[in-house]
Formats: structure tokens, sequence, C-alpha cells
């Protein structure tokens, strides 16, 4: 078997990029595509020292740092990968990497992380974040109904969705009108000791994007002068979390794993107000026996177990987090070897026994309808 492997992008090491290094460890011959790449000599470990066949995308002026303005020419880049020589194609994406070139004959297994967050369901939160308003609103709100309707019609090409949580399994029902396999991404647990002797502070750690909510997070405990919190992380709302902030919290901006680890570990709880896909942190948390306060919606519903594992908490406001954390110090939640019991079932190793038997089985179906005779 040939097979290739396309990711949207490599720039940085992130959650997707963790997925893609554990695909790459079940199929160390596969040859890597991806749209850019511009990943450093000392950290290409994670890719397999590979070096991506890339796209224009690549050549154009400031591609490193402002890649995502570049959407528009994404369509058009991708199709620019000929696949067809692969018996098998595995796209790792969240943006365009499984809208690529196929032949009938081939096998197109698709990792799904979501659908593209600011063209389908997150469109008008995008749009508000990005402060973006009069004709560029309207041009950018055309063109996103096209690249739906672009997007749309390149899932049929995709023979097996496989989604990172049973939440966007139902977001890649709802944009394709395509079913999915869940298998939950990898988390590195091992790299994370249980710590069961817990300190009196509570614990974030993201980076201060709007999404993450790290500013309601930040409020709630400004309220609540007699409990310590910890942020970890800097980003775009750093600045207006110094603005807020009040005695009881330390924002201590980016630190090394070292660090943050320790910290975590030693937490009595990690705080958590994101609706996001999956959620890696919270699972790295759990894997120190910390448990999770957390606002209960999207993929942490399936990670967290309310009132044994965490606490969640069901709108995205202050006063819902204060009481979420008043409801934690009332509750007897499971030990934190039981926790972190818990989060062993999401390793690298689970993962890349459920992918590999899946696309086992993918290629045996494949095979038996090839060999099928024709209906004359």
């Amino acid at each position: 078997m040939k097979i290739a492997v396309i990711h949207d992008w490599l720039v940085t090491y992130g959650g997707a990029e963790k997925v893609l290094e554990q695909i790459l460890t079940i199929f160390p011959e596969a040859d890597l595509f991806s749209l850019i790449d511009f990943v450093e000599n000392e950290e290409r470990g994670f890719i397999k020292e590979k070096i991506a066949k890339t796209t224009f995308v690549q050549s154009l002026p400031l591609a490193k740092s402002k890649y995502r303005n570049y959407l528009p020419l994404f369509p058009i880049a991708i199709k620019q990968h000929k696949l067809m020589k692969y018996d098998i194609v595995i796209s790792s994406s969240h943006c365009v990497a499984k809208n690529v070139s196929i032949s009938s004959g081939q096998l197109h297994i698709c990792y799904c992380y979501t659908p593209a967050r600011y063209a389908w369901d997150l469109e008008s939160q995008y749009l508000s974040e990005s402060g973006i308003h009069g004709i560029k609103k309207i041009f950018v709100e055309y063109y996103l109904k096209k690249f739906r309707l672009w997007d749309r019609e390149g899932s049929k090409d995709v023979d097996y969705f496989v989604a990172c949580s049973n939440y966007i399994s139902e977001r890649i029902r709802n944009a394709y009108d395509k079913n999915s396999y869940t298998i939950y991404p990898n988390v590195s647990v091992n790299d994370f000791q249980l710590f069961e002797d817990k300190h009196n502070y509570f614990v974030t750690c993201s980076r201060a994007v709007p999404y993450k909510k790290i500013d309601l997070i930040v409020s709630a405990f400004s309220n609540m002068p007699d409990k310590r919190l910890i942020v970890i992380g800097d980003g775009p709302d750093f600045t207006k979390l110094q603005t807020i902030k009040t005695p009881n919290i330390t924002l201590m901006g980016h630190q090394p794993f070292n660090v943050l680890k320790d910290t975590i570990q030693k937490a009595r709880a990690f705080v958590f107000a994101a609706e996001e896909d999956f959620g890696i942190a919270p699972v790295e948390a759990m894997a120190c026996g910390t448990p999770v306060i957390a606002y209960g919606k999207g993929g942490l519903l399936e990670t967290v177990v309310n009132k044994k594992t965490g606490i969640f908490f069901y709108e995205q406001t202050a006063d819902a987090l204060s009481k979420a954390v008043l409801e934690f110090e009332q509750t007897q939640l499971l030990p934190p070897a039981a926790i972190r019991e818990h989060a062993l079932q999401f390793s690298s190793e689970r993962f890349r026994k459920e992918f590999s038997e899946f696309v086992a089985q993918c290629w045996s179906k494949h095979c038996a309808l090839k060999s099928e005779p024709e209906v004359e």
C-alpha cells in the first residue's frame, strides 16, 4: 500500500499536529503533504523529519505568519496536490485538506477536527470578533457562502469521516450530511503525573484569545477575593486581563512545560470556560488527578464526568462560573488517583490502536468492493 497523509498547514505543534504525529507513527512510510510547511529544522521530530510537499501558498509574501489571510486561495492550492498514485489518502483536516483531489479507485479517510468553524456554525462570532464590517463584511459573507458550497461538495470524495468527538460528529452531519466514526484524539497523559497533595489555588491555562473566555474566568475570581487563581498563557487578550485582575489573581504569562505541569498538578481544580471540540487541556489536568470546573458544552461533555471528575456550569457568564466553584467546594468528587485513571483512556497508545484498526477495516471493505464483479 502507498499512503499519503495530508495536513492543512504545518506551522506549529498544536493539538491537530499531535494527532498527525500519531498518524505518522502508525504509517512511517507515508508521504506528507500540506498547504505550507514552516516547521523549523530542530522541531521536525513530530513529523518524523519529513519534508512536506507544499503548494504555491508556501512562496507567497508573509505566508509563514499571515497564511490565514490567503484563505480565498486555499481551494485552488489544495487541488495542486496530485495524489493519484496512492492507494490510501488520509487527510488530517479542520480546513481544506479533506478537499484534495482523488480518483474513484482510492480510499480516502478524513480525521476531522471540525468543519471550518468560521465558515459554518461560528461565522457570526468570527465576523464580530474580527471587527469586520461594512463593505468588507459583505464581501467576506459572500466568500464564506461560496466556501461552504465548495467545502460540502468536496466532502463527497471522503469515503470515511473520523470525528474527534461525538460533538464534532454531529457538526459533520450538519455540514456535510455524512455519518462519521468517533475516535478521540491522543492526549499525552503520561507526560503528567499524579499529585494527590493539592494546594489551595485554582488554575487555568490557555492562549488568551476571545473564544477561550479567560476574561470570564478572571472576572469570576475577581468577585471571589478569598479564592486564589493562577492564569498561565499569553495572547491578544493578555493586556485586557491585566486591567480586570484583582490581588488574588496571578497572571504568569507563557511558561515552560515543567512550570505548567507543576502548577496544574498541585491545583485544587483546573478551570475551563471555552466551548471546545474536544479539549486536551482538561484531560491533561485530570491526568494529574486534578478535577475540572468547565463549561458544560461541546467535547468536554464526553471527557469530564459531572460530579465525579469535575463540575459543569452551563452559561458562559462569571456568575455561573462562581456558582460552579461554590458547588465544587461542596461536592465530594472522585479521589485524584481515580480521576487520573479516567484520563488514561485518552492515551496515545489507545489512539494508535483504534485508528490503525479503523484504517485496516476500511481498507478491507474497500478491497472487497473493488473485487466484486460488475453487474452488466
